[in-house]
């Protein structure tokens, strides 16, 4: 069930009008409760759950090898081996700990018999060192995270970018219903006066009825401007949600702020070119990708590099692998061993290393082509705002030509030195620059943003 749009929610606390929607209350609760925003925040969300996962391969484990073999009242064998796994982040090094209860007539030699404990390490000192799979893992986690809230930005860019456009369309549509409302009212009293001056003998029969066409022209007018802002504020209501995710309704008596409808809204164009160069979540994401690819080159260099993982265990009888240390201890409760594998071509680990390369080229390529058509972007809308700033300052001067030509022939209509067609005439020029004027207003207003949308900086 849809919710009407209260007051105390949208309205600015600024306005003498209690009921004026301005841009920033409008703009402040689509961040808060539109739904994209809140996809928008899932996202970063669920990079931070993908951390957690590859902070998991880090996780201690336990794990436990019991097995028993009797046959025919012969105990062959038994082995009861818990042991806990520590990874660290530390050179790619395990840590090992475990107690042994191992028995039976056919025992294998090579395990101890009865009770010991170990305590080791296993360490990679060639491939593996640096970097490894696991690291790499959570290191591109967390660049993740970062990459993710540069797309959360850049999709809260384009939903404010549209947003914006849609509320200058209602103000735009607003104006002009109130222009045409205004004459509406002129012509409506007009044709009142001129139909009793003709009643009473005073008017022509032609007056009344270019009076009557005037009325009907600009009801016509009126109602087309009213089908228009009625589709506006409908399109606006799409972007207005509540907190518990249910949409609301731009009300009757919501108005927009058209006092800021007809300022100037700009920045200097160094500084939108430093804005876009530093914050355009575009370009920050081509870098979080570019410093992922730099984690995956560290890793594929490793596929270059020889398998030498050592392992080292402390050994001891019972289940304290303390008891008894010593210098003496060291030299005789010991194991270790070595695992080495060399590819002799090592065709596989050029391929990978040499493709990650190219992908860190092509993704500079990329970032330097982003930026160009993103510097362009926003020369281009600067550009327009400015040309269509020079536009409005000449239309406002033609409409207060029209406006002054329209008074001073309705002064000479009253004085009955000229005629009915010729103040229509005045009327509908004015009406047009008026038009033309609110047209060139939100075109301008649209650059703007468009301006801010293209540097990335509408948050």
């Amino acid at each position: 069930m849809k919710h009407t749009l209260f007051v105390i929610l949208l309205f600015g606390v600024h306005q003498i009008n209690a009921q004026v929607l301005n841009p920033e209350s409008f703009i402040q609760m689509i961040r808060l409760n539109h739904p994209i925003a809140k996809q928008a925040n899932i996202l970063v969300e669920k990079a931070k759950e993908d951390r957690r996962v590859a902070m998991g391969a880090f996780d201690p484990t336990f794990t436990f090898d019991g097995s028993q073999k009797t046959l025919d009242g012969k105990n062959y064998y038994y082995y009861n081996n818990p042991e806990l796994k520590i990874p660290t982040q530390l050179g790619g090094m395990d840590i090992k700990s475990g107690i042994e209860n191992n028995g039976g007539q056919f025992l294998s030699t090579q395990v101890t018999t009865g009770q010991s404990a170990y305590l080791g390490v296993e360490l990679p000192v060639a491939k593996g060192l640096l970097i490894d799979k696991r690291r790499a893992a959570l290191q591109q986690a967390k660049l993740y995270i970062n990459l993710s809230e540069q797309e959360r930005n850049q999709q809260y860019n384009e939903l404010i970018f549209d947003a914006y456009n849609h509320y200058w369309i209602w103000t735009a549509a607003y104006q002009l219903s109130k222009v045409y409302q205004q004459f509406l009212d002129v012509a409506n009293n007009r044709f009142r006066l001129l139909k009793i001056g003709y009643l009473n003998g005073e008017r022509s029969e032609a007056d009344t009825i270019e009076a009557y066409t005037q009325l009907q022209q600009f009801k016509i007018l009126q109602t087309d401007a009213q089908v228009k802002l009625n589709t506006a504020k409908f399109e606006l209501s799409n972007y207005l949600w509540d907190a518990q995710s249910a949409p609301l309704d731009v009300t009757d008596k919501a108005v927009p702020d058209t006092i800021q409808f007809y300022l100037w809204k700009e920045q200097e164009l160094t500084q939108l070119l430093n804005q876009a160069d530093t914050e355009s979540p575009i370009l920050k994401s081509y870098a979080y990708k570019l410093k992922m690819l730099e984690v995956e080159k560290k890793l594929k260099f490793q596929g270059l590099l020889p398998t030498i993982n050592l392992k080292a265990n402390l050994l001891n009888k019972g289940y304290n692998v303390f008891n008894s240390f010593n210098a003496a201890f060291m030299q005789n409760n010991y194991n270790w061993g070595i695992d080495l594998k060399i590819p002799l071509l090592m065709r596989e680990g050029k391929g990978e290393y040499k493709k990650t390369q190219l992908k860190i080229a092509e993704t500079k390529l990329e970032i330097n082509f982003k930026k160009r058509v993103i510097e362009n972007k926003v020369r281009n809308y600067y550009a327009e705002m400015q040309l269509l700033k020079q536009q409005i300052e000449m239309m406002q001067q033609l409409l207060n030509g029209y406006n002054s030509l329209l008074r001073a022939e309705n002064i000479k209509f009253q004085n009955g030195e000229s005629t009915l067609f010729l103040v229509n005439s005045r009327e509908m020029k004015v009406i047009e620059a008026n038009e033309k004027l609110i047209s060139l207003r939100q075109k301008y207003l649209k650059a703007n943003v468009s301006a801010e949308w293209s540097a990335g900086i509408l948050r």
